[in-house]
């Protein structure tokens, strides 16, 4: 008898999942224990196994995919066996095609299909390839249009809030268009390209999905690993008489407009009956509201020369997006306050020269903070916390989070149970974690879970600095440069090494009292480093 299998609840905090690969599919025989699929959950990615045996019978939801915890993931039974009960139980509508079984088409695009969609075509949607993904862009192509394309196939890379991934091909025939080109970016659900039997009439593809307001990527945001400089150019005042701007591109009674171009149109006052559009089929879009110049009597309005003009555009990418959404919601929503101090480093040089001159051995100024830190934490708990809505949940493990500057802006990956390792092994994981940032090969789980964080500047030589807090951390330490600089050391004037450190704390979770006991903590540890090794 077939068996429903729901998407499991794999943490206790656990509210939906996304399946990050499946082992099996759909006609396998599957075997009690055999692992079914990757499950990525609000913590980390774990293995899942089948507590059934017999056929594969039916996926309900692809790689890539995110559903609530029960709702229907697969359905394991006896070959040939009738599911469509299960099906209907499980909610979910039982495919007329496999083709559509394993496609992850948006609701818009599906009436599309239903209605007026021309047939031999399949459209394909940008996918939601993470649990906190909105929106997605094309690092790459692999497939051009006219290439014939497999079941299987990696189609794209696509660049999400999180990583690069690989996305592959549900279908199979000719790529017949491509509606988001390398470094666009467009939201989950957009049309990403059409797959279609040869000789299908794209045009009339593109037609009934425009006619059917299904929604398609604004192509406005350019590539956003370059540069884009606009050539200069001289300002010459306009003395004849310009032609009326062209009709706007109408359907069904309706100007047909980008949702961002309806709104800043309506920011500004625009009438969209005055707008040519330049997208895909006359469609109006950002750039089109940017560019707009109101006419008077059908007469360009004229302006003086002032000059010559230019600028750079640097797209956002998904990461720095991310950057921007989290960070204002900690500056806005955590009261911010900071302590500064500046600690004696002369023993913390001498130190690290002692220790790197063991062979094979070589630790950095920034593992002797991260090491002291970790040991602080473990000695003042109310900073090695975070603030919820109901409680301050303070943390006796000690996972820091390392800041990286990478470049497209900033990735914090998390060194497990820090007060645990040694000062080399400390060295070792940040410089993997770094190399592989800037890679883009960091895994999510090795970017979460943080309790406290750390930003080092000092090796720009910037001397002093604050930070906006790594939420849900409750606070995170700036470290500035080491400098030479007069000191008074017993009652005489030395030139002595100093480095100044700077503790953002959220006033929510940490007094100020409570934040200067950690500093001085840290400070026994870092100008006397000997002691976090005895």
């Amino acid at each position: 008898m077939a068996e429903i299998i729901n998407m499991p609840r794999l943490s206790d905090t656990m509210e939906e999942g996304t399946v990050a690969k499946w082992f099996k599919k759909v006609g396998d025989q599957i075997s009690e224990g055999d692992i079914l699929a990757e499950i990525e959950t609000d913590k980390a990615t774990m293995e899942f196994e089948s507590f059934n045996e017999g056929e594969l019978l039916h996926i309900g939801i692809q790689e890539g995919g995110t559903a609530p915890v029960d709702t229907l993931l697969a359905i394991i039974g006896q070959k040939g066996e009738d599911i469509s009960n299960l099906l209907n139980k499980g909610e979910v509508q039982k495919p007329e095609t496999k083709e559509e079984s394993d496609s992850a088409i948006s609701e818009s695009t599906k009436e599309v299909e239903a209605s007026v969609m021309p047939s031999g075509a399949e459209i394909i949607t940008m996918p939601r390839l993470s649990d906190t993904m909105e929106e997605g862009t094309v690092a790459k192509w692999n497939k051009k249009v006219g290439d014939k394309v497999n079941e299987g196939d990696i189609l794209a890379e696509i660049e999400t809030d999180k990583a690069t991934m690989e996305f592959e091909s549900f279908y199979q025939g000719e790529l017949l268009h491509i509606g988001l080109q390398e470094g666009e970016s467009a939201p989950v659900d957009s049309v990403l390209a059409v797959i279609g039997e040869s000789g299908t009439d794209i045009n009339a593809v593109l037609a009934a999905l425009s006619s059917s307001a299904t929604t398609t990527p604004q192509k406005e945001v350019p590539n956003e690993v370059e540069e884009k400089t606009i050539v200069q150019k001289e300002i010459v005042p306009e003395t004849k008489t310009a032609s009326p701007t062209p009709a706007p591109v109408i359907s069904n009674g309706r100007i047909i407009a980008s949702p961002l171009a309806k709104k800043l149109a309506a920011e500004k006052g625009i009438d969209l009956s005055h707008v040519q559009g330049t997208g895909d089929l006359g469609r109006i879009i950002k750039r089109d509201i940017d560019n707009y110049q109101p006419l008077a009597g059908g007469i360009t309005k004229p302006f003086s020369p002032r000059g010559t003009e230019s600028v750079t555009e640097i797209a956002n990418s998904q990461m720095r997006k991310t950057i921007a959404k989290r960070l204002s919601a900690s500056k806005f929503s955590a009261p911010h306050y900071y302590l500064g101090v500046e600690f004696d480093m002369d023993h913390a040089i001498a130190f690290r020269n002692q220790y790197n001159s063991i062979p094979e051995t070589k630790i950095s100024f920034n593992d002797i903070v991260v090491k002291a830190s970790a040991l602080a934490l473990k000695q003042h708990p109310q900073v090695n916390a975070k603030w919820e809505d109901q409680q301050i949940t303070q943390h006796h493990h000690v996972h820091i989070g390392v800041a990286v500057a990478v470049e497209d802006g900033l990735v914090v990956p998390v060194v497990k149970f820090t007060d645990e390792q040694s000062l080399p092994q400390i060295g070792a994981a940040v410089k993997d974690y770094a190399v592989r940032a800037r890679d883009k090969k960091l895994k999510p789980e090795e970017m979460d879970g943080s309790t406290f964080t750390i930003s080092n500047l000092g090796m720009f030589g910037i001397q002093e600095f604050t930070s906006i807090i790594n939420q849900p951390n409750g606070a995170i330490l700036s470290v500035g440069a080491i400098i030479q600089k007069p000191v008074v050391k017993e009652g005489q004037i030395v030139v002595g090494n100093t480095m100044k450190l700077t503790l953002a704390c959220d006033h929510r979770v940490v007094d100020g009292a409570t934040g200067a006991q950690f500093l001085q903590t840290l400070r026994t540890f870092v100008e006397n480093p000997l002691t976090m090794v005895l």
